[in-house]
């Protein structure tokens, strides 16, 4: 029997992250904008983008912020931590889970034993 796959190879690639420069930014707002009302639908979806890229894109150049308008979602990633550091992180969150809801469990038990004594109470005094 052999198999219809090739081995080793992904049938579809990760799909990359389109990256966009701060002068096709400015280029497409100021098209948009000018652009007659029936046709920024058009603008948009000839460059695949959504209205909220440029309320974002406009928004950086009235500021001033040429500098924002670069994409910093595609920034490099960030440096991993140390596998024992993250160890301790997980460790800490169970603890502060566990913390929580024994906390929970002791309320709990406190009411129950009220709950007993008054019952305790009342049958006595049915007694």
């Amino acid at each position: 029997m052999t198999s219809t796959k090739p081995s080793g190879q992904d049938p579809a690639p990760k799909p990359t992250r389109r990256r966009f420069t701060p002068e096709y930014k400015l280029r497409i707002v100021a098209e948009y904008d000018t652009a007659p009302a029936g046709d920024k639908g058009a603008v948009l979806r000839r460059e695949r983008l959504y209205h909220s890229h440029i309320i974002e894109w406009r928004q950086a150049r009235d500021a001033g912020a040429l500098e924002r308008l670069a994409d910093h979602r595609t920034s490099p990633a960030r440096p991993k931590k140390h596998p024992a550091e993250a160890e301790n992180d997980k460790l800490r969150g169970q603890v502060e889970r566990l913390e929580k809801e024994l906390a929970k469990n002791r309320a709990a038990v406190e009411v129950l034993g009220k709950a007993v004594a008054l019952l305790e109470s009342v049958s006595d005094s049915a007694d």
